[in-house]
């Protein structure tokens, strides 16, 4: 009997792609697309599920000669994504909505969906790997192609997810698939790649805040570390740390922003030479293997998804914590981003940066 598998498809090549990768292989394919949280006015521009997205989807299953059925997770996409990323930068940090959507969305929701309708399998059209090692534990690796890996945010599967995931790009350079939705004669063959988070719809995150989190763009001084006032901001959300442009200050020096104090709505900024550091903290950090390792080990770290590996020392620490201390200072440390262990192409785990 053939193997059950729900893709899910976005309208894009490589979902489309691993959809007919799957059906070559002999697996029963069924094609879902979640219809997610657009702002009122916008439904067109969510690179998700617009309209266009949606007829895409529907001919690409239509090639393939499999069924197709659109799913509604715009509240639970809200309430869960879109209300952490309001929350998250009303509180000084800055989210990554995609580690959200990853854990709660695509491999909860629609996963417990596919299972539930008697599929084994959830695939997805992210560049990554799954191998099963010797010990019977299912390990995450990065892509192939490594320009295009997405391993960071799939570093919050677990065990029991990872077994039942399917990644058919993650053998093939981009290049590859897009020659393959060629040869498959797929009509999302020559389809942009969307860079921006779905629910933004081509927007500035600025613009976005200011509708949807009122009261987000209160200002406050901006200050350097010894407490000299020397400008303000037009609110904390609008910030980031290593930001050097749109700081609005005369200094014979560049200056960039070292940290945000929510509790006195002050904007810290200091020299490039003030900038980074060596250590950092995160929490709800999960392990692919499904527990931590019992002592420090070497790792590359990633801090964010455009991020360069660091090599430095990682401990695990009691309640889901762990802290990282980098062999050289990382300028780009942010709250709210992820840190992500790796040894190799191997993924270990990663947390929070707190």
């Amino acid at each position: 009997m053939e193997k059950k598998v729900v893709v899910a498809m976005s309208g894009g090549v490589d979902s489309s792609v691993a959809a007919a990768l799957l059906k070559q292989q002999g697996y029963d394919v069924i094609g879902v697309m979640l219809r997610l949280w657009s702002e009122t006015g916008r439904e067109d521009s969510n690179r998700c599920c617009t309209p266009d997205s949606l007829a895409l989807a529907r001919r690409v299953s239509a090639k393939l000669d499999i069924p197709f059925y659109v799913i509604d997770a715009k509240d639970l996409f809200y309430s869960t994504v879109v209300q952490t990323f309001l929350d998250g930068y009303a509180q000084g940090i800055t989210p990554n909505p995609c580690l959200i959507c990853n854990r709660q969305i695509k491999w909860d929701f629609l996963l417990k969906h596919a299972v539930a309708h008697g599929a084994e399998y959830l695939a997805t059209g992210h560049y990554a790997l799954t191998r099963k090692s010797s010990d019977g534990k299912w390990q995450l690796f990065r892509s192939v192609d490594t320009s295009k890996d997405q391993s960071y945010v799939l570093h919050v599967l677990t065990q029991e997810k990872l077994a039942r995931a399917l990644f058919p790009v993650g053998g093939y350079p981009k290049s590859k698939v897009r020659q393959l939705a060629e040869t498959f004669d797929l009509p999302t063959a020559q389809r942009s790649d969307s860079q921006d988070l779905c629910f933004l719809a081509g927007q500035d995150y600025r613009d976005f805040l200011k509708r949807n989190a009122p009261g987000i763009d209160h200002p406050g001084p901006i200050v350097t570390r010894t407490g000299e006032t020397v400008g303000e901001h037009h609110g904390l959300a609008y910030y980031t740390i290593g930001q050097r442009k749109g700081l609005g200050i005369a200094n014979s020096v560049p200056m960039y922003v070292l940290a945000k104090d929510v509790s006195v709505n002050t904007l810290v900024v200091g020299r490039q030479d003030e900038l980074g550091s060596s250590t950092l903290l995160t929490e709800q950090v999960s392990w692919i293997a499904g527990v931590p390792p019992a002592e420090t080990f070497r790792s590359e770290i990633k801090t964010r998804y455009t991020a360069r590996l660091a090599p430095g020392n990682v401990t695990p620490l009691e309640g889901d914590r762990a802290s990282v201390r980098f062999d050289q200072p990382q300028r780009d440390i942010t709250p709210g981003q992820a840190a992500v262990f790796y040894q190799g192409d191997l993924v270990l785990g990663g947390g929070l940066i707190v």
